[in-house]
C-alpha cells in the first residue's frame, strides 16, 4: 500500500452498513420539486376501486390510498413530479394527466 492510500484510508469514514428489506423511496422535506412539474395527476374517484396500484408504482412514493374516504387517492403534489407513471399503471384508468400550467 502507497504513503497515497494509506492517507485516503486514514482520512475516509468508514461507511456505515444497513441493512434494507425491499425498494425504499425517500421524500427530502426541503426541496419542493412538484415545483416543476407540467403536467398533473386528476383522479377519477367515482372510478376508482381502491386497489393501491398507483401508490405502489409511485417512484416518489407520494400517493396514498386511505379506503375509508370518499376521495380515496391521496397525492402529495408538493412533490409530485408529474411523471403519469401512475396514470399508466392504473387499471381502470380512473387517474388521467392534465396539464397544470396555461
Amino acid at each position: 500500500m502507497t504513503v497515497m492510500q494509506k492517507q485516503q484510508e486514514k482520512h475516509t469514514p468508514k461507511p456505515q452498513k444497513f441493512r434494507v428489506y425491499g425498494p425504499v423511496a425517500t421524500v427530502y422535506g426541503s426541496s419542493n420539486t412538484g415545483s416543476w412539474r407540467i403536467l398533473c395527476p386528476k383522479v377519477d374517484y367515482e372510478a376508482c376501486i381502491k386497489c393501491g396500484t398507483c401508490a405502489r408504482s409511485c417512484p416518489a412514493n407520494i400517493i396514498d390510498i386511505i379506503k375509508e374516504q370518499s376521495e380515496c387517492v391521496v397525492i402529495d403534489f408538493d412533490y409530485c413530479k408529474g411523471c403519469g407513471i401512475c396514470a399508466n399503471e392504473c387499471p381502470v384508468k380512473c387517474i388521467s394527466m392534465v396539464v397544470e400550467r396555461g
